[in-house]
């Protein structure tokens, strides 16, 4: 009855049948075969026999000594996901303290009250004589990726992932072929954030994906070369093959994907071609001329100089390989790139692999829901849909999604709501966070005096891209004593939300490219929480390796002087661009360095120009006040961008 089982004690029994378990003998001396006329079942003592029949572990079948019922001899059983002890018990007409029971002779400590996941409670259910069955899921089936009929399957662009090692001229070569001057932007010669683009060769067209190549992009390689048909690996005819050169043709190879090598910088007076194919042979890439079956371009990319033999090699490849897909089905696809615009929210770079994507379908990426609204191709032409093969910006998420996450094109809009609500829950369920105390320079004697086994960090970066890389480069640096653990990785800037985690897990922020808002650095300071900022992504990876040494030792410290508004911008002659600001917080100071953040991210740092209060030059300016301000070197102010004015201070050596 339903208050007798509110009155059941949490092993299983009743308040009456505890009594009985306290007097072993009290049974026998009940009356009459344990039951007493008319109340048997319905009082104590006809509970008391119940009792007595179901307790012996040798009346159950999942006892070791009880045969066991045939497979399937008792019909199919369908189970959910996760399942309690207790409602276990109830499907499969057993004792709930009887399933406990048998689950601690298998190792598994559990409560009646517990929840199983699916293969434990199937374990037991099949014990008893059940078929156990998933239930039929609509959802799982919207997502399931079906076989294509090989009638509709069409031939598809090749993918093309370029490879290599940092400064062997990757960037570049892709540049060459696609006629413009990316390079010569990029910062430091190294590509920051992935990029997909789809060139025309003749009537056919080779979609290129432009993948960093230092190894602290190992992670966004790997994804690369993952969704990739074709990788062609940039070797320096002069520098030859480079531990990164070795990483990139082992993702390939595990991949199973085939490389072609292109034998860059063949204009260089020092370029030596015969040593780098032996260094290759070396690593299982032996050249078609020697035998082998990996083709080798010679290239020069500055001079554009064996590039067409490079791109009709990529197509030889691709013909060969029968490279094809269902165009006609519900797209699917992978996220290259994603961040949060300013004007246009959360914006996706997506390879569509399967299917046709449209606008207007609804999605499912990752975690994250939404309806194609507008889709954007490689040049930044709006179009109405997305082949196989072919790079597209995805506007109409939610939320921004991660890089390397699936998207999947669902029913309607409220199917992909719940989906990815459902992916949410289960990510959440999985989410385990440990607390301890966190600094970079106090941690090696926390971990020497045992006060510390983990390093808990939090990442914010302006491109997913850039925490994907940041996370999978920490991770490796963890030690016997000490492992690093990133419990929050996201794009944007740093928040007092940030801080809030930071405290609670007693976490160290790293922000790569981005800053922290007025309300999380009052925050930070309040909590006593470290943040620290990069604009190089080694030097992160430097400071984390060295705390973990011991060999850390702060030298220089920033101090944040104010914050200034731009509010109007007037561009005077001989002079530039200056910024009509106001100032928020602290104060300005003349020939400080500065900041300019726009969204969070940092977009330029370097010196200030001049300061000025109407006419006059001044020294600086307090909170509340306006003023001109001019950056050396840099015209592209914009209305909204914070100007944050810092200084660098020497802090001198504490002694050992």
């Amino acid at each position: 009855r339903p208050a007798g089982r509110r009155r059941r004690r949490p092993g299983g029994g009743s308040a009456a049948e505890s009594r009985v378990r306290r007097a072993p003998g009290s049974g026998a001396r009940g009356g009459g075969g344990g039951g007493g006329g008319g109340r048997r079942g319905g009082g104590q003592r006809g509970r008391k026999s119940h009792s007595r029949g179901q307790r012996g572990a040798r009346t159950s079948p999942l006892s070791p000594r009880q045969a066991q019922p045939e497979p399937g001899s008792k019909g199919k059983l369908e189970l959910p996901e996760t399942i309690a002890v207790r409602t276990l018990a109830g499907k499969v007409g057993a004792q709930a303290t009887a399933i406990v029971k048998y689950l601690f002779s298998q190792g598994k400590m559990v409560t009646v009250n517990d929840e199983l996941d699916f293969e434990t409670a199937a374990a037991v259910a099949e014990r008893l004589g059940y078929e156990v069955v998933r239930p039929q899921d609509p959802l799982a089936a919207m997502v399931a990726d079906e076989d294509d009929p090989p009638e509709k399957l069409q031939p598809k662009p090749p993918v093309v992932t370029i490879m290599g090692h940092v400064d062997h001229g990757k960037t570049t070569l892709l540049d060459t072929i696609r006629k413009t001057r990316v390079a010569a932007g990029e910062a430091g010669g190294i590509t920051q954030h992935i990029g997909a683009y789809q060139v025309k060769w003749g009537d056919s067209a080779i979609t290129f994906l432009d993948t960093p190549g230092h190894e602290a992009f190992t992670a966004m390689r790997s994804r690369g070369a993952s969704i990739t048909d074709i990788a062609v690996l940039v070797v320096a005819a002069d520098d030859g093959v480079m531990p990164q050169t070795v990483e990139a043709i082992s993702h390939a190879k595990a991949a199973g994907v085939p490389i072609i090598v292109a034998l860059n910088k063949m204009d260089k007076p020092d370029a030596n071609p015969d040593r780098v194919k032996q260094q290759l042979v070396e690593h299982g890439l032996v050249p078609e001329e020697w035998g082998g079956d990996t083709i080798i371009v010679p290239v020069s990319a500055l001079k554009g100089e064996g590039i067409d033999e490079l791109l009709e090699m990529i197509l030889l490849v691709a013909e060969l390989r029968e490279l094809k897909a269902n165009p006609e089905r519900r797209a699917r696809g992978t996220v290259i790139e994603a961040q949060l615009d300013r004007g246009r929210g959360p914006v996706a770079t997506v390879l569509v692999q399967k299917g046709t994507l449209r606008t207007g379908d609804a999605i499912v990426v990752g975690q994250t829901a939404g309806r194609v609204r507008a889709m954007l191709d490689h040049q930044g032409r709006q179009v109405d849909e997305a082949t196989p093969a072919m790079p597209v910006e995805v506007l109409g998420l939610d939320e921004v999604p991660a890089a390397g996450d699936e998207l999947i094109a669902v029913d309607d809009e409220r199917a992909a709501r719940e989906l990815a609500q459902r992916l949410r829950e289960q990510a959440r369920a999985e989410e385990m966070r440990r607390p301890g105390k966190a600094s970079l320079e106090d941690l090696f004697r926390q971990v020497q005096e045992g006060q510390r086994t983990q390093l808990p960090i939090i990442i914010k970066a302006d491109v997913q891209g850039s925490v994907e890389a940041l996370r999978e480069s920490l991770l490796k640096l963890s030690t016997d004593e000490v492992e690093v653990r990133i419990i929050h990785g996201a794009v944007g800037g740093i928040t007092k939300s940030d801080v809030d985690l930071a405290s609670t897990a007693d976490a160290v922020i790293i922000g790569f490219n981005v800053r922290p808002d007025a309300t999380a650095r009052r925050a930070a300071e309040q909590e006593n929480v470290e943040i620290r900022t990069y604009r190089v992504i080694y030097e992160a990876i430097e400071d984390v390796e060295k705390a973990l040494q011991g060999l850390l030792e702060p030298e220089y410290r920033e101090v944040v002087l104010g914050h200034a508004e731009v509010r109007a911008l007037f561009r005077v002659p001989n002079v530039g661009v200056v910024a009509g600001a106001y100032v928020t917080d602290g104060k300005i100071v003349r020939g400080s360095q500065v900041r300019v953040i726009r969204d969070g991210v940092v977009v330029y740092e370097g010196e200030m120009a001049s300061l000025r209060r109407f006419k006059d030059d001044v020294r600086e300016v307090a909170q509340g006040y306006e003023c001109g301000i001019g950056i050396e070197k840099f015209n592209d102010l914009k209305e909204g961008d914070v100007i944050e004015v810092f200084r660098i201070e020497e802090v001198a050596r504490q002694a050992q």
